[in-house]
């Protein structure tokens, strides 16, 4: 039983005694509540497996529409009004900081809970107990900068009146996640204003509260974490290589000898793109070649831009880790190993090549690319909420599994991506994967010319900026 510090009623006890009410004070603060809905609805694909510790009534597990929704509070009569409400989902009568489940879960969410937990530490490490690897916590709490306004809410009754709460800051949860062995993915602000004024409300919980200096002060903070879990058994893996292939002729047999070989398995998928120089004759010479001693397929794609190619060799691989090498071979092959080891070890679950590390050739990329780039790498770090360099690198590396996830969801930002590249970020990032950075040095061109068209192809991508704005920010 967790007994709150600064008096004698347990917290059973006091849920206990609120229960009955607990819906009349949800629906005085609906449009509060509404918002974590709308936020957990965002951050929890439909038909996960789901647990939440302090699920009170239900409402919010019920919300996010899981596969499998189990919840657990310390008071029965929350848990029972809860399974009465909510038949289809289950419920346990647990303290979070005793919990005990011979189950695993995609995702656990902690809505509101912190701030009563006797010791955190230990109820995270608890929660860590019912993930795998690629599980997700999703915490929301409230910003310690509102403690005046909330006290003061309570006592004219227009918020539901709870035992004092642990109130932390951002850093002191920052430190017990990671003392828990968490390892933060996303962090994140909503609700400038917790009461709903008509137009005035939906400007700033929509625009205003996601602006780099009034965001500090939403009430509602969260973060998503992952288990902090290194793999050590990597070569378990096998490892598919697409090669999108658009007047390389020059580069194909090159990119062969040059790939190592990673993993348990590693195949070459070529992917031609209708070359004028006898790129797809040069293919079918190398796959004779060098087919019966190396696993060597490929196809031409069946519509036009390099985003169609990836998509075209992601379908046909089979390996467990998908590569793509760009065909003009800026990137080195014999990179491929950091980004295969990177992911493979649970470094990171998407693996981004950045080419502005490294000072680079003095043509291999044009001055006006290399500020579009940069225009872009602070557009992507804002909207995402993580540093990014380099958005634009063609040399991506993740999971077959986890870009199947990025398939199903693709509809969310819609198909104007020409190169694939934002279009694989923005899907990871939905995806709350583990999103890293791998420095490599780039080269000249060594064949052929480039088949960016700057200014048309520049325009596509700010398109898509603004839509995955609109679809991950101002949400």
């Amino acid at each position: 039983m967790i007994k709150n510090t600064d008096t004698t009623i347990p917290l059973k006890e006091y849920f206990d005694s609120i229960a009955d009410r607990w819906d009349r004070w949800k629906n005085r603060n609906r449009y509060y509540h509404k918002s974590v809905e709308r936020l957990l609805q965002f951050l929890v694909p439909p038909q996960s497996t789901v647990l939440e510790l302090g699920c009170a009534t239900g409402d919010l597990l019920n919300a996010v529409q899981p596969f499998k929704g189990v919840g657990i509070d310390i008071s029965p009569m929350m848990v029972q009004l809860a399974q009465q409400k909510h038949p289809h989902l289950i419920f346990h009568v647990v303290n979070a900081e005793e919990l005990s489940l011979d189950q695993k879960f995609d995702y656990v969410v902690m809505s509101d809970l912190v701030g009563h937990l006797y010791d955190i530490q230990l109820a995270l490490e608890k929660a860590h107990t019912v993930m795998i690897p690629r599980s997700r916590l999703i915490i929301t709490y409230y910003n310690f900068l509102w403690e005046p306004v909330l006290l003061l809410a309570e006592k004219i009754g227009i918020k539901t009146p709870q035992p004092r709460q642990n109130w932390i800051n951002t850093h002191d949860l920052h430190n017990l996640l990671d003392l828990a062995d968490f390892e933060i993915i996303r962090t994140g602000y909503r609700l400038l204003l917790p009461k709903n004024i008509p137009v005035i409300s939906w400007l700033f919980n929509k625009y205003f509260s996601q602006l780099p200096l009034l965001r500090k002060f939403c009430v509602v903070r969260f973060i998503v974490a992952r288990p902090r879990v290194q793999e050590t058994n990597s070569d378990r893996f096998s490892v598919s290589v697409i090669i999108p292939a658009r007047n390389e002729r020059g580069n194909i047999e090159t990119a062969v000898q040059r790939i190592p070989s990673m993993g348990s398995k590693t195949e070459i998928i070529f992917v031609e793109g209708g070359s004028k120089d006898g790129t797809l004759d040069e293919i079918k010479r190398v796959v004779n070649l060098y087919g019966e001693k190396q696993n060597i397929t490929y196809c031409v794609q069946s519509g036009s831009g390099k985003a169609n190619a990836v998509r075209d060799g992601f379908a046909r691989a089979t390996g467990d880790v998908l590569m793509i090498l760009d065909g003009d071979l800026t990137v080195a092959p014999e990179d491929l190993p950091k980004f295969f080891n990177a992911l493979a070890t649970n470094h990171g679950e998407f693996v981004n090549g950045s080419r502005l590390v490294y000072p680079m050739e003095k043509e291999a990329m044009r001055f006006l690319n290399l500020i579009g780039n940069k225009f872009f790498s602070i557009l992507f770090t804002y909207l995402l909420d993580q540093k990014f360099k380099d958005t634009l690198c063609g040399t991506k590396v993740l999971f077959k599994l986890d870009y199947e996830k990025i398939v199903a969801n693709r509809s969310y930002f819609g198909e104007f991506d020409p190169f694939g590249d934002f279009d694989l970020i923005f899907g990871a990032a939905k995806q709350n994967m583990k999103i890293v950075e791998m420095p490599i040095r780039y080269t000249e061109r060594t064949y052929g010319t480039t088949n960016i068209q700057r200014w048309r192809h520049g325009l596509l991508l700010l398109k898509m900026v603004l839509v995955a704005a609109r679809r991950m920010k101002f949400v």
